[in-house]
């Protein structure tokens, strides 16, 4: 089945909570960044420090970045910017077309200085349908997800217990937790880390 689903639709429907930036120690893990406070904004208000889009262009350390709600957002890559792209990453492995969400410092010009960016990462719920070879298939809010197993990155964490690299325990029927990260213009995503029970 190759059904492909519309970004925002699949980004709306697997919308992060909060997220926040580096700390002095290095990236969060994206877990983490789930978890963790965020500075507080008026009710109803944007929060300014924080943008999400598609990027439409890159220009040195400069994204331009088309928001889903057709907000233009001009986000600076500093040496400092943490980025995640199913794993701690580098710039050069962000590209036009990519989704993503930012979190900085928004600078007097408008640009926001990002001390954290996540490309393509979702956080969905769904009902395992189906199990494959390194796959899994996904009922997502009514639309069907095909879920990558990368050897030696995706993880499952079983009823809260350490993460692990085994998916045996992964049943048909059975509900999950997915953080991975979004394959632009399809229906399918890398896993990062399933969380079921066992």
């Amino acid at each position: 089945m190759n059904q492909t689903l519309d970004r925002r639709r699949l980004l709306a429907t697997a919308a992060l909570g909060g997220v926040v930036g580096a700390t002095g120690l290095g990236s969060l893990a994206p877990e983490a960044a789930f978890a963790a406070e965020t500075a507080a904004v008026e009710p109803g208000m944007p929060d300014p420090n924080f943008a999400e889009g598609r990027i439409s262009k890159i220009s040195g350390s400069m994204l331009l970045v088309t928001g889903s709600d057709a907000v233009l957002h001009s986000i600076r890559i500093t040496d400092g910017t943490s980025i995640w792209k199913l794993h701690p990453t580098t710039f050069d492995r962000v590209a036009v077309g990519d989704g993503l969400y930012a979190r900085g410092v928004r600078l007097p010009d408008g640009t926001l200085a990002a001390d954290s960016v996540w490309v393509n990462i979702v956080n969905l719920h769904g009902h395992i349908a189906s199990v494959g070879r390194n796959m899994l298939h996904l009922d997502h809010k009514g639309q069907r997800i095909v879920a990558h197993v990368v050897p030696g990155r995706s993880a499952a964490v079983y009823n809260g217990t350490p993460a692990i690299s085994d998916m045996s325990l992964l049943r048909v029927g059975r509900h999950v937790q997915v953080l991975g990260a979004w394959h632009p213009d399809t229906n399918e995503i890398d896993i990062a880390t399933v969380y079921a029970a066992a």
